[in-house]
């Protein structure tokens, strides 16, 4: 099963194309765990909220949608084969319906209604009448489609109904969010790419390659059956994270707040932010050795144990550089 590839045939099948697929689920996986991790407060940064870790998952899911028309195209050079299309987009689509039933039941506030899978299924769509165009129109295509929420705004297209288009302004609360708008164009660039890209490929070294270590067959594998890949994963990281938790237990919430208002009294030109983190969480490990955690947080310490509060602070620092 194809997460990215609703029909090709094996024939028309390249290496290279499985191994970069699945280098992409490789990033998707260091960021889902990295999000689990954050859900379930086993780490203190907000992945969601972090600036870095939003281009991130941006980053993977463009070069999963790109990776789509890259392989529509390479799919078609040989001809449409209607059957195994239309078969890849029922698994993608039925995938997808699987992935909104399964965070409707557990976890309603934020389920997926149009996530990367629900995109893929609708560009599967969108994107056939562009194999035939001539490539300076599908890449302006692309450009329009990139720019087109900046653009178009209108009341009704606020509401629920019309936010899977992506031209809502509205607050959208959902774990995977990936309208058709912008994020068509890069399907259309995926397009544009493998017109570029097949012809030059044509008859060389790359064209034939087939990975040799067992790393690299591994990673290969991932790609061919991303779909399945896709939906296995998370299951797995929560499955694994829930035993985790009844073993490691996660920071109570008076914990979270101390070491946060502990980090921005921390951060400065010679504090970098993972120092501080490292730094305030030891201090906290410090103040429950010494028995002075309960006061710190009451705000019962002496002036002695003040001192030796700051002590800890300072050995942590010079610990952590």
């Amino acid at each position: 099963m194809n997460m990215t590839q609703p029909a090709i045939r094996e024939s028309s099948r390249l290496a290279i194309v499985d191994i970069a697929r699945g280098v992409a689920l490789l990033a998707m996986f260091v960021y889902h765990f990295a999000y689990d991790l954050s859900s379930f407060r086993l780490i203190e940064t907000d992945i969601v909220a972090e600036p870095g870790w939003r281009l991130f998952a941006r980053g993977i899911a463009g070069t999963f949608l790109a990776i789509v028309g890259f392989s529509l195209v390479l799919a078609t050079r040989k001809g449409f084969d209607s059957t195994a299309y239309l078969k890849r987009l029922a698994m993608v689509a039925g995938a997808a319906a699987l992935v909104t039933l399964g965070t409707w039941r557990f976890m309603p506030g934020e389920f997926i209604f149009f996530g990367i899978l629900h995109h893929v299924a609708v560009a599967s769509l969108l994107a056939l009448p562009f194999l035939r165009l001539p490539t300076i129109v599908v890449a302006l295509a692309a450009a329009v489609a990139f720019a087109l929420p900046s653009f178009v705004a209108h009341p009704l297209l606020d509401q629920p109904w019309a936010a899977w288009i992506g031209f809502s302004r509205a607050e959208i609360h959902t774990a995977d969010f990936v309208p058709v708008f912008p994020w068509f164009g890069c399907v259309l660039s995926g397009i544009v790419l493998a017109r570029l890209i097949l012809p030059r490929l044509a008859g060389t070294a790359l064209a034939g390659w087939r990975p040799g270590s067992k790393a690299t067959r591994i990673v290969a594998w991932g790609g061919r059956h991303s779909l399945l890949v896709y939906l296995v994963h998370q299951p797995l990281f929560i499955g694994t994270l829930m035993l985790a938790t009844q073993v490691i237990a996660p920071p109570s919430p008076e914990e979270r707040a101390f070491r946060t208002d502990c980090q921005r009294s921390c951060a400065g030109p010679n504090a970098p932010e993972q120092v501080c983190r490292m730094v305030c969480a030891c201090t906290v490990e410090g103040l429950k050795r010494e028995k002075l955690w309960q006061k710190a947080l009451d705000n019962l310490l002496s002036p002695q144990e003040s001192t030796r509060m700051t002590e800890l602070a300072q050995g942590c620092l010079r610990d952590g550089r």
